[in-house]
């Protein structure tokens, strides 16, 4: 199961929202390269990037940022915020980033999706208040069940859906567990869970959800480890199999 440590873009700063809140901001880095830099010394084999004025507006304020921190660092980036067309995805790979992150786009453009994915690296992120499906930085919501939506790319050759539960989301109350399990019952796709990981019981308890035989592909950690709850490395160890 893979540990993706999170920077989260604002302003080009390091940032994270509570519940997704663009009001309930804390900066904890003003420089996200060594931020990223950080994790890799940890031992991170992924690093996930978000461009959050992206993902609220579409306008990529943050791409160099995101193709300066992909090129200094020699583990994958995957990125997502914001990317919703081709030139979008063009750009981020040929800057380094190794998988992107298509959100709003999988609602509103699911054939561009499915276009993309059958030439590039694409993960689909959904990202729900409870079952509905929220768009355009987390600030709209679709109409959609988040069940629902995963099942429309079943087929579509993505290499995973990236799943965050928006009211756990920064704020260290633990993932949702039952919410995950019935999407590792109702898809055959990877899985990356993200949203709430608070502690390394927590990590722990991801790593041995198991669902129609199915485990979790991989967690997203933010807030967590800024503040200390654990370390990158200690986190890597939650994750790891156990003999």
């Amino acid at each position: 199961m893979d540990l993706y440590p999170a920077i989260d873009l604002r302003n080009g700063k390091c940032v994270r929202l509570y519940q997704g809140d663009y009001a309930k901001e804390t900066v904890y880095a003003d420089d996200p390269l060594e931020q990223a830099r950080a994790f890799v010394a940890g031992g991170a084999t992924w690093i996930h990037v978000v461009d959050l004025d992206a993902a609220r507006t579409g306008d990529p304020v943050n791409r160099s940022v995101i193709a300066e921190i992909a090129c200094a660092i020699d583990v994958p980036v995957q990125t997502g915020g914001g990317i919703r067309d081709e030139a979008a995805v063009e750009a981020l790979l040929e800057a380094g980033v190794r998988r992107v992150v298509l959100g709003t786009a999988a609602l509103e453009q699911p054939a561009l999706v499915r276009r993309l994915a059958a030439r590039y690296p694409v993960a689909v992120g959904l990202d729900a208040r409870g079952r509905e499906v929220a768009v355009r930085g987390w600030e709209k919501g679709s109409g959609r069940d988040l069940l629902d939506v995963a099942a429309e790319f079943a087929d579509a050759g993505v290499e995973a859906l990236v799943v965050t539960e928006i009211a756990r989301d920064g704020t260290l109350a633990g993932p949702d567990l039952m919410g995950l399990a019935e999407m590792l019952d109702a898809t055959a796709l990877p899985v990356i869970a993200s949203g709430g990981v608070g502690s390394l019981a927590d990590l722990e308890a991801l790593a041995g959800l198991v669902a129609s035989g199915r485990t979790l592909s991989g967690a997203i950690v933010g807030r967590a480890v800024y503040e200390g709850a654990f370390t990158v490395a200690e986190a890597l160890a939650a994750l790891a199999p156990r003999p």
